[in-house]
């Protein structure tokens, strides 16, 4: 289960469950049709590729580029 997303720019890519914030935080809504998330790639060789919308993994690929903006 998850949700299959389109990207800015062109693709697809899908996250997991389990790799959205509602499903750790009782008060964060599940991804609806329209949205606006912020992810970052986890493996861009599965088709489509896997995504993840957890801020724990963002700061994790900021730090791992050298980039803590």
């Amino acid at each position: 289960m998850g949700a299959k997303v389109q990207v800015d720019g062109g693709g697809s890519g899908f996250i997991d469950q389990v790799k959205h914030l509602c499903w750790w935080d009782d008060n964060a809504a599940p991804p609806q049709i329209g949205d606006r998330l912020h992810v970052v790639v986890l493996d861009a060789d599965r088709d489509p590729p896997r995504l993840s919308a957890l801020p724990g993994d963002i700061d994790i690929a900021r730090r791992l580029r050298g980039n803590d903006a």
